[in-house]
This record gives structure tokens, sequence and C-alpha cells, in this order.
């Protein structure tokens, strides 16, 4: 790194980083000028003149935006690097604390985050984290990849990231499976199926499920437990979900924590029926993880029971 530093240093400076990756995020040179509240103009005459200043060229114009060279896609690494030392430096020297930005389904913020952030400040209290919840596991993924967060939190399965069935950034993400997220299948006291023992996903024909958007963690994992043969019933997110399937509207497949008061109260029942639970996820960047905190937040994470 002090090595990068001290080739790079007579070369770049900070702000033209800034503003190649927010090229590299926007893909275009408008759609970053807006970002960065800056002339198209200007944006384009820091990209030569970084271009020009490295010897090398960092994008292809195409008639789809810009796209990065091989030359480019190295300095994307390094550059999310330097900036985040440049941050680092300036928090130490002002005497500010250490920030991270932690990404978090808002599923998960209400539930896990806080527990995170009262072990992550007992454990280095010197650590500001900013937590950004969002309902897009998309701009999650896609913020992390891109360093405008250094973690987040999402709900997954299996060996590999995405295997939930949606995309995975092309970046080197890692990450670590914190916890199980167990799931239940619930409907209105009184349902048909409420005193059937031992069901299948065969028994569930002609059922209406209640269901979030197509990319909702808890409709992904519908998809893979039940047949074309259950109709779907868009009803927006977890608490409609909830307050429909206690109307006798349809049946859910919801988190476990999500019901608990409900099952509780008898305002729901929950059906007999074997569904796998969920991975409660966090992720970074491969690139990232000797960044102060991250690995504190890691262990805060890991330590903390669903």
């Amino acid at each position: 790194m002090s090595e990068c530093l001290g080739r790079l240093a007579p070369y770049v400076e900070l702000h033209q980083l800034r503003i190649f990756e927010a090229v590299v995020g926007h893909r275009t040179v408008t759609d970053a000028a807006v970002a960065l509240e800056m002339a198209p103009s200007s944006v384009s005459a820091q990209i030569r003149a970084l271009e020009r200043s490295l010897g090398v060229p960092l994008f292809e114009r195409t008639a789809k935006g810009m796209r990065l060279t091989d030359q480019g896609e190295r300095l994307r690494g390094w550059s999310r690097r330097l900036l985040d030392q440049a941050e680092q430096a300036r928090r130490e020297i002002t005497g500010q604390a250490q920030r991270l930005r932690l990404g978090a389904l808002e599923t998960l913020a209400a539930v896990h985050v806080p527990q995170v952030l009262a072990r992550l400040s007992g454990r280095r209290p010197g650590i500001e984290v900013q937590v950004l919840p969002t309902t897009r596991r998309d701009d999650l993924l896609a913020d992390v990849a891109a360093g405008r967060l250094e973690a987040a939190l999402l709900l997954d399965t299996g060996d590999a990231l995405g295997e939930l069935g949606f995309p995975a950034p092309p970046e080197p993400l890692t990450f670590a499976d914190i916890d199980t997220v167990p799931l239940a299948l619930v409907a209105a006291p009184g349902h048909r199926l409420c005193e059937r023992p031992h069901l299948s996903p065969d028994d569930l024909s002609g059922e209406r499920l209640l269901v979030n958007g197509p990319g909702c963690s808890f409709h992904l994992a519908a998809d893979k437990i039940f047949g074309p043969d259950v109709t779907r019933v868009p009803a927006g997110g977890v608490q409609v979900m909830r307050a429909w399937a206690e109307q006798g509207l349809g049946i859910a497949l919801l988190p476990q924590f999500a019901v608990s008061s409900a099952l509780r109260t008898a305002a729901l029942a929950k059906l007999d029926l074997d569904v796998p639970a969920l991975s409660l996820r966090l992720v970074w960047h491969a690139d990232r993880e000797t960044l102060p905190g991250l690995r504190d937040l890691l262990y805060a994470t890991a330590a903390t029971p669903a």
C-alpha cells in the first residue's frame, strides 16, 4: 500500500479518484456529474487529466456508457482503498471517531442491528457506526461492491452468495453466516390445514400465498419450497402479509421473529410444514478486510444471538 501511495501521489489527486469512482458507479459522465453536483464537461476533463497523468486509458467510451478498461479495473481496487485511508487519516488527525457504514434490510435492522451496535460499542467505543436500512438487496450489494458501505446484513442460503435466488455482483465480495433465521408458514386460526400434521408442499395446492415483491427474501424462499400450484398474491411488506394472513386472506411464509407474538396470542396459527431456515449473512468487500473496525463489527455481529 505504501509503495502504491508513493507511486501514485505525484500524479493523482484525491478528488480525481472520487470523480473516477462516481463515473464507475453511475456508468455515465452525465449521471456522475449530477451526483457530484458538477458540470459534465468538468467531470470529463478530470477523467482525461487522470488518464494523462497515469499514461493509460481508464475507460472505453461506448454508446451504453463508460466501460472500464483492464487498467481502469486495476485502479478501481486501489482507488477505494486510497480514499478510505485518506478518510481514516483525516478522522485520526482531527480526533474524530472511525466510521463504519452498515447497510441492512429493513426486516433485519429493527431486530438484529441494535444488538450488534450495543456489542460493538462495548468492544470498541471509538467506532461510529452509521446504519442505512433499505428494502432493496440489490442496492445493498452494489453499495458494498462500490465501497459506499463497509458491510451489509441480508438473508441468503447455501454455500455461495446469492444461492437464495438473487444475482451477486462480480466484485470479490465475501461473507460470514452469523445466525439462522427460522421461517414459519402461518395462517389464520381455523384454516383447513391447521389441524393436519406433517404437511408437504403438495398439500398446499390451490392455496393463496401472500408474498412481497419477486426479489423479497421470503418470496425467493417460497419459490424454492412451493410449486406453481400455489397462487402468489402480492401483499406488500412483512407487516402487511402478517395482517392479511390474520384476516384469512391467504397463508404467508414469514420469519419466526415477525410472527412470534401473533402465534402466542393465537392471532395466527403455524402450519405443520418443515421449511428450511435462512442464513443471516454479513457481506463485505474482500479488499477492505483491513479497514479499522471491520473485524470488530464482524465479531460484534457474530456474537449477537438471533
